[in-house]
């Protein structure tokens, strides 16, 4: 089935590229028939390196992971249909230049999307490890600095690439040429961004100013890009409500018009007294103070009929369930028992987009993991792998029993609270604030202790030396 439906679509492309490329002046990347610009030669490269060798171990991975290696190398493909334009055409204004964006923002977006759909998926850190990172390829609209953004979305995707590592170390090799051969693509385009883009993208100096109807240019050796979607539909014409007719009201301005000198004669003259800078008295006389006319605003619709409503986005549904090894807690609101008793030790459980809720974990399990959660409670008894807290806000977590490892990572505001026999627990925190830890007491009170957020470093001559900082105050 697979075999067939890649037959279908490389049928597909060369039907594409036939319609294209009727003849030399047709198809080509450049002014030249069949060379293509240094920095799109070099972007090919990329994609048959890099790029080429990520798509080919995911097919042999299969499954989520090679549907979501289709979806990368589609984006790929439109940034480099991006490249090719801006080597023949001059820079578009702002506007112009978001719309040829549009293609890579979509494919971007449907990468994240099918993360979002695949949540239960085996193969979840890889999903994450591109979703996280995907935004990198936005960095054409990054100026003037575009190789720290990829840097920073590739930074991203480390926190899932070592969780895969540390998973398939000593399983299985091939999740591990996986990692090196995804993130060497980001490596390798912030190389490329250096060499030929550094402080954004380069468009060319001649030619016509890039708009949105330039022609697409052909696919690189080996591969054929997706058909450019079409220019949206041109605005409806604002509705005509009943009223005084315009063609009367267009005679009589152009009448005025033709007054001459004669159109200022109707104008009263203002004398000194009647001026506020020559007669201060005037300013404190009451009354209401005149202003001047109010700034253009569009005209709104007054005769429309039923106005659109913005629909809101669809409401999942709350879950609390055992798949497999997992227990899933999911979009629950003002939800205060939620409990997971039945635990073993081989379980895991995963928290997801819960606010206003309180979760209770009792037994001993593998692991916890929260994200995208706000405002909410976790209290559990034994955990023997890590507690880790993801992309959320004012989360509480109370250790009844033992921890080894808490991971707090893009969160503001987190309570760690520990008890006495997990005070040797390592707490591991990025990019995150507001974070205290709650250290137990005799009396059995607790103290708070705020986790460090600003540090200093120094060269000493012969390495950074990273310190904390002490805020004054």
């Amino acid at each position: 089935a697979d075999m067939e439906r890649l037959v279908e679509r490389l049928e597909k492309a060369v039907e594409r590229l036939e319609g294209v490329c009727q003849g030399p002046a047709v198809c080509g990347d450049g002014p030249s028939q069949g060379k293509a610009p240094a920095y799109v030669q070099a972007f090919d490269a990329l994609l048959a390196g890099p790029a080429a060798q990520y798509v080919k171990i995911s097919r042999e991975v299969g499954g989520d992971v090679q549907t979501h290696a289709e979806m990368v190398h589609a984006g790929l493909m439109s940034e480099r249909s991006l490249l090719v334009l801006a080597s023949q055409h001059q820079q578009p204004t702002e506007s112009k230049f978001s719309t040829l964006l549009k293609p890579i923002s979509e494919q971007i977006q449907v990468v994240q999307n099918f993360r979002e759909k695949n949540r239960g998926s085996k193969m979840f850190n890889h999903l994450s490890a591109v979703s996280e990172s995907i935004p990198a390829l936005g960095w054409v609209a990054m100026s003037p600095k575009p190789v720290p953004y990829v840097k920073e979305m590739t930074d991203a995707a480390m926190f899932y690439t070592n969780r895969i590592l540390k998973e398939y170390k000593d399983v299985d090799k091939k999740h591990v040429d996986w990692v090196k051969a995804y993130l060497s693509i980001w490596t390798e385009l912030q190389a490329y961004i250096k060499e030929y883009h550094t402080t954004g993208l380069t468009w060319s100096k001649t030619g016509p100013v890039a708009a949105e109807g330039a022609n697409a240019p052909c696919a690189p050796p080996g591969g054929a890009a997706p058909a450019p979607p079409g220019p949206p539909p041109p605005p409806a014409p604002a509705p005509v409500c009943s009223g005084a007719d315009p063609s009367a009201s267009r005679s009589a301005l152009f009448a005025q018009i033709n007054q001459g000198e004669d159109i200022t004669s109707g104008l009263r003259h203002v004398s000194d007294d009647m001026k506020t800078h020559k007669n201060p008295a005037l300013k404190n006389q009451g009354g209401p103070v005149r202003s001047g006319p109010k700034p253009f605003t569009a005209p709104k619709a007054a005769c429309s009929g039923n106005p659109t409503t913005k629909t809101s986005p669809k409401k999942e549904p709350p879950l609390l369930e055992l798949e497999g090894k997992k227990w899933r807690v999911e979009n629950h609101e003002n939800a205060t028992n939620l409990v997971i008793s039945d635990t073993e030790l081989k379980q895991v459980a995963y928290v997801f987009k819960c606010t206003n809720s309180t979760l209770q974990v009792k037994g001993k399990i593998n692991s916890i993991t929260i994200d995208n959660c706000k405002k909410l409670g976790l209290v559990f008894d034994d955990v023997v792998g890590i507690v880790e807290i993801i992309n959320s806000r004012d989360v509480k977590v109370q250790v009844m029993g033992k921890v080894p490892t808490i991971s707090i990572n893009k969160t503001d505001g987190c309570h760690v609270y520990l008890s006495k026999s997990a005070l040797d627990c390592e707490i591991v925190s990025a990019k995150s604030s507001e974070m205290n830890v709650l250290i137990p007491t005799e009396g059995g009170d607790f103290t708070e202790l705020p986790v460090p957020e600003q540090f200093k470093t120094v060269w000493n001559g012969q390495k950074l030396v990273t310190t904390v900082t002490e805020i004054a105050g």
